[in-house]
């Protein structure tokens, strides 16, 4: 549990790179899932969507520590990105609820859904706590 609360306080001071990590994550999903899928023989370019997700996170990240002036707006960018990356698979998956299998698929959105919802909470944390420092 003291390694959770670690994590979270790292990453709350350096947004980019916590972009950058969960970029990283999403993009392993992704293709993890569609090496699975290949592996199976049922491979779908679906299965690389939370790797999309997470280049545009990852060059976001990758732009706000570039761009110093530009960083707050590209963090919020982020963010939106994250929330839709989040609310997208939830819906699919409580969409599905009654004839939920746990498939790869399923795994793979769940997934999806729970790294962006932690990039969310960490960016607002991240946000608050810089306008408390304002």
């Amino acid at each position: 549990m003291r390694f959770c609360f670690f994590v979270i306080h790292f990453f709350t001071f350096d947004m980019p790179v916590t972009s950058i990590v969960t970029g990283i994550i999403l993009i392993l999903i992704g293709v993890v899932g569609y090496a699975y899928g290949l592996s199976t023989g049922h491979a779908s370019v679906t299965a690389l969507i939370p790797g999309f997700f997470g280049i545009v996170l990852a060059v976001l990240g990758w732009l706000a520590q570039t761009k110093e002036n530009l960083r707050k707006h590209l963090m919020h960018a982020g963010v939106v990105v994250a929330l839709i990356g989040f609310i997208l698979p939830t819906g699919r998956l409580f969409s599905k609820m009654n004839d939920l299998t746990w498939s790869a698929a399923v795994l793979s959105q769940a997934a999806m859904a729970f790294v962006c919802l932690i990039f969310v909470i960490l960016a607002i944390q991240s946000f608050a706590a810089a306008r408390r420092n304002r």
